[in-house]
């Protein structure tokens, strides 16, 4: 007979139990981000109606919105040539009522190598598009799991990251997460960061050609129209189920649009 226990994450108890909105870094507002934005306004109505605080968004992104990006990430016409931050938050604010900030720069450390302002959440979202920037996510959130006692003390990191038809969507804790006592579970209160645990993979991909794209034709033969979209839905339902289950089985997956495919990544 086989007695192992399943192995789950439970949530920590600040998210379940708020006394303000969680705060939430979105890092990207591109392809990806620009509709991780939509998920989680949709998230916040969601909690809101069932009694919590719900969520305060600030989303960083220092590029531009251009003709290229019309289509397939979520911009019009008239918003070319602002900032995607701004363009993005200015029209979720009007159409939900939130009072969510916009950062017209790169989440990192300044050249004396301080953090950036408002760097401080208990939700980090990276919907990043090169590797350099995953490490330097990184380095900063293990500088904030020191910072302790914190009323928007860091806790966890969620990372979308895609090739052409192909992606990934990985859930870290920062730091370790204090887990109840459970008889029916076994209870893992640290999840491996991305950079730690798939480093040498995400340097090996980065060999590829990332120069940004001049036309929406020439984006969609780097990436498939739809797997932004794809990824998006499953991640923030993985940040949901955080929220409503209070706890998760599953800390990530691997996701194959092509192939129609999708393998969980189990907490271990």
């Amino acid at each position: 007979m086989n007695t192992e226990k399943t192995k789950v994450h439970f949530t920590d108890n600040y998210l379940l139990n708020p006394t303000n909105p969680i705060m939430v870094n979105l890092i990207g507002a591109g392809g990806t981000g620009s509709k991780v934005l939509t998920a989680l306004m949709e998230m916040n109505h969601s909690l809101i109606e069932l009694g919590h605080t719900g969520l305060q968004i600030r989303l960083w992104d220092d590029d531009i919105v251009t003709n290229a990006n019309l289509g397939r990430q979520r911009f019009a016409e008239c918003e070319t040539g602002l900032y995607k931050s701004v363009a993005l938050i200015n029209r979720t604010n009007r159409f939900s009522g939130t009072n969510w900030k916009a950062e017209t720069i790169k989440f990192e450390k300044d050249s004396l190598g301080r953090l950036p302002e408002y760097a401080q959440a208990t939700i980090y979202i990276t919907c990043v598009d090169n590797v350099k920037a995953r490490f330097g996510v990184a380095e900063i959130l293990k500088e904030l799991s020191n910072r302790r006692h914190h009323r928007d003390e860091s806790k966890y990191w969620l990372d979308f990251g895609n090739s052409q038809h192909t992606g990934q969507v990985i859930l870290s804790t920062i730091g370790v997460v204090k887990q109840p006592n459970s008889e029916k579970y076994e209870t893992v209160a640290s999840l491996p960061m991305i950079t730690e645990e798939f480093g040498e993979l995400l340097k090996q991909s980065e060999q590829q050609d990332n120069t940004p794209s001049c036309s929406l034709a020439e984006a969609l033969e780097k990436q498939d129209l739809f797997i932004n979209s794809s990824l998006t839905q499953m991640g923030c339902s993985l940040l949901w189920s955080l929220f409503r289950n209070g706890m998760t089985p599953y800390r990530g997956f691997f996701h194959n649009l092509k192939e129609f495919t999708t393998h969980p990544i189990k907490v271990t």
